[in-house]
């Protein structure tokens, strides 16, 4: 019985179909939302905007709070209560580090930026890859 569900997000509309998907499959699941802030890199976009701030860690969660707002929004119309984790890092790799704590994995395709796919790489991919649980991707 899956009790325990990841669902990463980061704003998008693949994730947002993730956590809608999670909420309707597992509705007495206990869902956490895990938003991960990419590592600081010379390739454009939100890491490169990160690697500018002084306080790394406080940029990460300013970015998070909107993404566990409108996570909560959405869970709110399920009549649910979700948790929240907030990590920096290669996405794929804090993904399936923090799966260890949880039964499955909702994630979504893809965030939906042409950077994400062209130099990021497949998160999917790589979650479903190294997740210890299922995966369920959703598109």
């Amino acid at each position: 019985m899956i009790e325990r569900v990841l669902v990463p997000m980061d704003g998008s509309e693949m994730a947002t179909r993730a956590l809608e998907y999670a909420l309707e499959v597992h509705p007495d699941a206990e869902i956490t939302v895990l938003f991960v802030g990419g590592e600081p890199s010379p390739l454009m976009g939100q890491a490169l905007r990160l690697a500018l701030e002084e306080d790394l860690g406080a940029a990460v969660e300013t970015l998070a709070d909107d993404v566990f707002e409108s996570a909560r929004d959405l869970a709110s119309e399920y009549d649910v209560e979700i948790d929240t984790a907030v990590d920096v890092g290669s996405p794929a790799s804090k993904i399936v580090a923090k799966a260890e704590d949880v039964d499955a994995v909702v994630i979504g395709s893809h965030s939906g930026s042409l950077h994400s796919r062209l130099f990021v790489g497949n998160v999917a991919e790589r979650v479903v890859r190294g997740s210890p649980v299922p995966v369920t991707v959703v598109r």
